[in-house]
């Protein structure tokens, strides 16, 4: 079965998850094809994850999380980051409680 991007954005919404612990993210990051270094930083936009991690509310780690998911669906990848999200285990989540 292919993947949606509704399906998947809802899959990460459930249980209260909020977008993967940094390293998870950062894997998806790497998954994302044509990814590029722009004037004002990247595009799509870095994980946040770093510093950003703790200054960062869990409604735009959310956000930001769609917009890699949105890409991925842009450029053909999302069937593998669907794959990739859904094979994480749930400690491998920030969750909102």
């Amino acid at each position: 079965m292919s993947e949606t991007l509704h399906s998947l954005i809802a899959y990460c919404r459930e249980n209260h998850r909020v977008c993967p612990l940094p390293p998870h993210w950062n894997r998806l990051f790497e998954m994302l094809p044509n990814r590029k270094r722009t004037a004002l930083g990247w595009e799509p936009p870095l994980p946040l994850i770093l510093e950003a991690w703790d200054n960062t509310p869990a409604p735009l780690k959310t956000l930001r999380v769609v917009e890699h998911l949105e890409w991925a669906a842009a450029h053909g990848a999302l069937d593998d980051v669907g794959r990739f999200l859904r094979g994480l285990p749930e400690d491998a989540w920030l969750h909102a409680i």
